[in-house]
């Protein structure tokens, strides 16, 4: 089944000194093959690579994520008109726009489950009276 992979995930697998480095590594072995990202998220994993690790190991990552490692999928301006309405939706949290788009582009092509270590993809609902959450694979 297809599985979004976020930030939080990308950049624990590249960092082996990150808390959740062995479970990131061990579910990306899992869904091999299964993997999306959105251009948003590989634009924030670069810069938080580039900024903990350096340019090389950022630029190394980006490239193996697009080369192959998982299909990059592109935000639209629905997506990021969506990601208006979430955060009109939920007042109360600091949801990201990245984790705001990632989740408007996993919407609009029926994903429904993420690897990710960043607690918001456990908040956030969707669907009619916001009763569905995403299968989040920490």
């Amino acid at each position: 089944m297809t599985t979004f992979v976020d930030t939080s995930a990308w950049y624990a697998a590249a960092d082996r000194a990150d808390r959740s480095h062995d479970r990131a590594t061990l579910r990306l072995r899992e869904f091999e093959g299964q993997l999306v990202t959105s251009d948003h998220v590989l634009i924030e994993t670069w810069h938080l690579a580039s900024s903990r690790l350096g340019t090389d190991v950022a630029e190394n990552l980006v490239n193996s994520i697009r080369n192959g490692i998982a299909r990059v999928e592109c935000a639209t301006l629905a997506d990021l008109e969506q990601a208006a309405s979430i955060r009109d939706a939920y007042p109360d949290q600091q949801f990201s726009i990245v984790a705001r788009t990632s989740w408007s582009v996993m919407l609009r092509i029926g994903v429904h489950q993420a690897i990710a270590f960043d607690r918001d993809y456990s908040i956030y609902r969707f669907g009619r009276d916001r009763r569905q959450a995403f299968v989040v694979h920490t």
